[in-house]
């Protein structure tokens, strides 16, 4: 488990054997600590879904593809996770029906080519999350267009009638953020989508203005010089403009989200660091990359302040301890400055239980890591990056299912969009091991039924909608088998758009 000891001979073995039981038994404490707490009853499970790194559905027929995308889903539902963001935008493309935009070339292997026979990943992926209980994040993003020189775009991609609209930069293309009517398309391509797809929250992550690349500057100088006194900022440097452009983007599409469908939440995944406090005594003690603020000009802290985000899932894939983002000071910095918008830790699922710290030992941070979020009342959950790896984690998610993700969870409450509780099914019966309700429905689209909750007492148990371990599964559906138990009790509730639970009002003994 550990490699090496500092400070003594290799050949003191009495020693290293003495240390070794010490921490071994400090671990098993720890982690019997952490399961006789128990998982929350809410907490936000979310898994990153990308497909801008798919090298295999272009090889696939589309049977195959759900079929492959069904086993993620089931292997998501087994690990209790709650959310799934999908990238349906990889890079001015759609892995969705789009009169805007052209079919992504990671879904056929060719920019605007459709698959045949015809097949909408977005729709297939959100229905059947919804059938699982698991919401559907649409993870978009706003700027890029090609991740190299080499790319073939789509005859009727945007670039062929408005080449003014874009840059090069590192290679790649880019829409440029200080054209207006950059922002313009790109809040049109997601109010389109959100208009006709059933999803819970549009999701970006850390990608606005592009990583810089050295010794070249983005080539927005004329740009600059044409729109930067129209936009107030003629006293102002590159820097801030280009910041400005940004929140710009982010307010019009937290006003746009909002008025078409209110339920329906916005969140972003930035980097793990906003600045370090050497610069910026308001940022963390850090000497990392400042790469949100002053590269990628996302003023993150603007936007929790403002409000123009429901949810912030700064990406921490550090381990404790590190030397220039220590876990620990930035999961505190974060939890300092949420403004209180749901905050969720970006993980990374290969940087937990088989990891060298700072001393060089190969080391379990899980349970310090799952600690730290659940004993700080500002996080309310995690996503793991990327959960496509979950497979080669077999270590990890014998964790989850075990311990950390042992029962189904809620997501966070949305405070500030609504706390309404819908109302209670009004019927539920049994038959042949499956329980099967129904609920007269609601006029309030904030109100109407969006998933249900199946709980099991025994019969002589108090029914306490607070003990996670009775919440046996959460699912779409008007119906769950649950087998033919005896001296049970069964218990549904209605969860609503933003999972505002219902009281109980059935009860079905068994």
């Amino acid at each position: 488990m550990y490699r090496r000891w500092y400070g003594y001979s290799s050949n003191n073995k009495k020693y290293k054997m003495k240390r070794f039981i010490t921490i071994f038994a400090l671990t098993f404490l720890c982690i019997s600590l952490s399961i006789a707490k128990g998982p929350p009853k809410r907490e936000f499970r979310g898994a990153w879904f990308p497909t801008v790194v798919n090298s295999t559905w272009r090889n696939m027929s589309v049977d195959e593809i759900k079929t492959d995308i069904i086993s993620y889903l089931d292997l998501f539902k087994k690990l209790n996770i709650n959310a799934v963001i999908f990238q349906v935008r990889p890079q001015g493309d759609a892995m969705y029906i789009s009169e805007i935009e052209p079919w992504s070339r990671f879904l056929t292997g060719k920019q605007g080519e459709a698959p045949d026979p015809m097949f909408d990943p977005a729709r297939f992926i959100t229905e059947e999350c919804h059938k699982r209980g698991i919401e559907m994040h649409a993870w978009f993003n706003p700027y890029r267009v090609t991740s190299n020189k080499d790319e073939v775009l789509s005859k009727d991609h945007l670039f062929f009638k408005r080449s003014d609209l874009f840059v090069t930069y590192g290679g790649q293309i880019y829409f440029n953020p200080g054209k207006p009517e950059s922002r313009e398309h790109t809040v049109k391509v997601i109010a389109d989508f959100l208009s006709r797809y059933d999803i819970d929250a549009i999701h970006f992550d850390d990608y606005f203005y592009p990583y810089k690349v050295p010794y070249t500057n983005f080539p927005d100088e004329e740009t600059f010089l044409e729109y930067h006194e129209k936009d107030g900022f003629s006293r102002f440097s590159k820097d801030e403009w280009r910041r400005n452009n940004v929140n710009l983007l982010v307010k019009e599409l937290s006003r746009t989200i909002k008025s078409i469908k209110p339920w329906v939440r916005f969140g972003i995944s930035p980097f793990g660091v906003w600045r370090n406090s050497n610069v910026d005594t308001s940022g963390s003690h850090t000497t990392a990359l400042q790469t949100n603020y002053d590269d990628l000009y996302a003023d993150i802290l603007l936007w929790v302040k403002e409000g123009w985000i429901d949810y912030n899932a700064p990406q921490l894939y550090w381990e404790i301890g590190h030397k220039r983002a220590d876990y620990l000071t930035l999961v505190n910095w974060w939890a300092s400055n949420n403004h209180g918008v749901n905050l969720y830790i970006g993980q990374n699922i290969r940087n937990q239980i088989n990891i060298k710290n700072s001393s060089g030992d190969i080391v379990n941070q899980l349970y310090r890591k799952m600690d730290l979020v659940r004993e700080n009342p500002e996080i309310g959950g995690n996503i793991w990056w990327s959960g496509l790896s979950f497979p080669d984690q077999k270590e990890l998610m014998d964790s989850l299912i075990l311990n950390y993700q042992q029962y189904p969870a809620l997501i966070p409450l949305y405070k500030n969009i609504d706390i309404i509780p819908p109302e209670a099914v009004a019927e539920v019966t049994y038959k042949k091991g499956y329980l099967s309700w129904k609920h007269k429905g609601s006029e309030d689209p904030l109100q109407k039924p969006h998933f249900y909750c199946v709980y099991k007492f025994r019969t002589d148990q108090i029914i306490n909608l607070e003990d996670p371990s009775c919440l046996i599964a959460v699912t779409g559906e008007e119906k769950y088998y649950v087998g033919k138990h005896r001296s049970v009790k069964y218990v549904i509730t209605v969860l609503d758009r933003l999972q505002n639970e219902s009281p109980v009002s059935v009860t079905v003994e068994r």
